[in-house]
């Protein structure tokens, strides 16, 4: 199987240069890779690549995801969401690979407490939202044979993360304060990639099983009680760990405004992936506390 890897440098490209290596060959490219195009501001040169490579699948783990910052420049956003992963598809389509996409909670409007199905309605709250689904209309409507994974809240060990912030802050003030009300589950970028890896294999057998689906780990939790279960997590790693924080408070949305507005509910059911791929995927603690034990 010969994979053609777009964003390679991002928290999921990275772990998917692992995971998509026990499949195959693996082209991996990024914004800023010579020899083929692998930057998503110029179509035209991601549809060259295609053509050149002719792979059997191809990941997309590029895309603009600075959700404030798509509000003052949503063409950018929207050439990086929407149009490039459409023309991908549409190359995809004609050379007959395997599309593999991910997208987004914020294609829902974040209202209610249940997790989203599959099938509920999307009404994005912001242009970053608005332009994922639009990628992911793009890439239905194209024809081609496609993937695409709905997930929420991804960190790494590598890079900058919600994680290493609260442990910088905490060690830095006394009193921390955490937004509360919004909903989620934490989803760690190694589980993406090995599920994409394990859908691929899956996919080979059953073409059939291709389509959206919701892909984030177990359980639910807000933003407070994630900080607080990161500290009290490093606390217990690391006894002579330098944390001055004394008092983590709850605070809303509303005391943290941002040109983008969040959707409170980020939940998203799990039932159909699971079902399909045979898989059971882990409480979202269980990777928070591995990748804990890998930064600290």
């Amino acid at each position: 199987m010969n994979i053609l890897l777009f964003g390679k440098g991002g928290q999921v490209g990275w772990e998917l240069q692992r995971s998509l290596s026990l499949l195959g060959s693996v082209t991996a490219l990024d914004f800023d890779s010579t020899g083929y195009c692998g930057d998503f501001s110029d179509p035209g040169g991601i549809a060259r690549t295609v053509r050149a490579l002719r792979p059997d699948v191809i990941v997309n783990a590029a895309a603009h995801t600075a959700v404030d910052k798509a509000e003052s420049e949503p063409e950018r956003a929207r050439l990086l969401n929407a149009t490039t992963p459409g023309r991908l598809a549409e190359e995809a389509a004609g050379i007959g690979a395997w599309l593999v996409h991910y997208s987004t909670d914020y294609v829902f409007d974040g209202s209610g407490d249940r997790p989203r199905v599959e099938t509920d309605a999307t009404g994005p709250l912001s242009v970053y939202g608005a332009t994922k689904l639009e990628g992911e209309q793009r890439i239905a409507q194209s024809g081609c044979r496609h993937l695409i994974l709905r997930t929420s809240w991804v960190y790494a060990a590598r890079g900058g993360n919600f994680a290493r912030t609260m442990l910088r802050l905490a060690a830095e003030r006394e009193r921390l304060t955490v937004i509360d009300d919004q909903w989620g589950a934490p989803t760690g970028a190694d589980l993406l990639a090995d599920v994409t890896a394990h859908a691929l294999r899956h996919l080979r057998h059953s073409p059939g099983d291709g389509g959206l689906y919701h892909c984030v780990a177990a359980g639910e939790t807000n933003w407070f009680s994630y900080a607080s279960y990161v500290i009290s997590q490093a606390r217990q790693a690391q006894p002579a760990i330098q944390i001055k924080a004394t008092e983590i408070a709850p605070v809303p949305t509303s005391a943290y405004p941002t040109p983008a507005r969040r959707p409170l509910n980020s939940r998203l059911d799990t039932t159909r992936l699971q079902a399909t791929f045979g898989l059971t995927l882990p409480p979202w603690q269980q990777g928070v506390a591995r990748m804990l034990a890998e930064i600290l």
